[in-house]
């Protein structure tokens, strides 16, 4: 480990996107600036089976090995190669990680290997029912009932050997780190929405204490897979009717009614500040606080508050700037938007920055939402304005916040990324422009 008596300071050099508004920083960004929505009747499920119809896809990723940006012939072998063991949202982790390298000019002639690390955060990544149907109806008996007593004979024989390695939530870090040869620190969090915040705060630590000089950091998730799906329309409060999927998700709006299913991912290349300088690196921002906080239900009905106001004061500590703006995890239900107007309003006080909350466009894409929806805000760092919150129509007393809904809203030099999973944990960072 190297020692030194000043904190190394850690700055974003790369960003890649995978998303339901596309899988570029500059279409994104505009997609955000003229009120475009990603929700739409979905096509990856069977509607008519569910209880909800519409969903954020991120349709312009269909897992083609060009999706993964350049790639020199070599690398783009092994990944191609590797497609087969990886489930959608592993494929949009790659995918995301493999553009921010390139975006950042970190190749493998730049890098020690040694010293160039990979942290990546997911859901809980559920298997595709499609794994199981061979095997499932060599256990059906005349009638076409299960039976399982025939499965260790009949069944688990049709179900591919290598039908795991396509699900674990490690495998993202993992294919990221053997592909191009990452040999430092490596980890895999599933902390489900707050993963983004966890995976930049356990980089920035990492590269902080010289551990490494440089590190990938992603998240990737997807709520519209059959498993996953029945799972989400049974435990959370979800937007209905098919009418306008693009007026369906409205963070903090008044008439909001739950939130939307979405998918996607997100990468930065986290750097120390005098590796990146030596190599000559374009800086997007400096990471410059972050913190987390949980409170299950026990702590009481405000237990989302609290969990996302003592996350907010650990990215605000030992900092006297004012934020800029809050990239708020506006998830669109009733309770939630309150609780966490209520967390922003605590930290910050009644005179709130503004806040934006790209859900609006895209729903919720569970871990890889966080990243996603950072890589917005450092491209409205640099444009020096805000995006209009989508579908914030009528404000409600109950979020009192200044809510963005217009595009002339400056964006100040740094903001604060807030992000909770529904069972209260929370993460929160915050990213400035980098200031020399």
């Amino acid at each position: 480990m190297r020692d030194s008596v000043s904190p190394r300071r850690v700055v974003i050099t790369g960003v890649g996107l995978i998303s339901p508004l596309g899988n570029q920083v500059e279409a994104v960004w505009e997609a955000l600036r003229d009120r475009k929505s990603g929700v739409d009747l979905l096509q990856a499920l069977p509607s008519d089976a569910m209880s909800i119809s519409c969903g954020a896809e991120a349709r312009d990723f269909t897992g083609s090995i060009s999706e993964f940006g350049p790639l020199d012939k070599q690398l783009q072998r092994a990944i191609k190669k590797g497609l087969k063991l990886m489930c959608r949202e592993i494929e949009m982790g790659v995918a995301a990680a493999q553009l921010a390298l390139h975006d950042s000019g970190l190749s493998s002639d730049v890098r020690d290997p040694d010293r160039t690390g990979v942290l990546y955060g997911s859901d809980y990544i559920m298997t595709l029912p499609e794994e199981f149907a061979a095997g499932i109806r060599k256990c059906q008996d005349a009638e076409g009932r299960f039976q399982f007593e025939r499965w260790s004979e009949l069944g688990l024989p049709e179900v591919n050997p290598l039908w795991l390695l396509k699900y674990l939530p490690n495998m993202p870090a993992s294919h990221i780190a053997i592909y191009n040869d990452l040999r430092g620190a490596n980890n895999s969090l599933t902390l489900r929405e707050a993963s983004p915040g966890a995976a930049i705060g356990e980089a920035v630590s990492t590269i902080s204490r010289g551990i490494v000089d440089a590190m990938v950091v992603g998240a990737t998730g997807t709520r519209i897979n059959p498993f996953r799906t029945l799972h989400v329309v049974m435990q959370e409060v979800l937007a209905g009717g098919s009418e306008n999927p693009a007026g369906l998700s409205r963070p903090f709006d008044k008439d909001r009614t739950g939130s939307v299913l979405g998918e996607g991912a997100g990468a930065f290349i986290l750097e120390e500040l005098e590796f990146a300088k030596a190599r000559g690196a374009e800086i997007l921002g400096e990471v410059v606080g972050f913190g987390s906080g949980t409170a299950g239900a026990t702590a009481g009905p405000q237990f989302i508050q609290t969990a996302m106001a003592n996350a907010l004061r650990g990215a605000m500590r030992n900092s006297d700037t004012t934020v800029g703006h809050v990239n708020a995890h506006g998830i669109g239900t009733p309770d939630g938007d309150i609780q966490e107007a209520a967390a922003i309003v605590e930290v910050l006080g009644p005179d709130t920055p503004p806040v934006v909350a790209a859900k609006g466009n895209f729903g919720n894409l569970g871990a890889g939402g966080g990243m996603v929806e950072a890589i917005a805000s450092i491209k409205a760092l640099s444009e020096g304005s805000l995006w209009p919150t989508l579908n914030y129509e009528t404000p409600d007393a109950d979020c009192p916040i200044n809510v963005v809904s217009s595009n002339d809203v400056p964006a100040g030099d740094n903001f604060v990324s807030l992000n909770v999973s529904p069972q209260g944990q929370a993460t929160a960072f915050r990213i400035a422009k980098f200031a020399g």
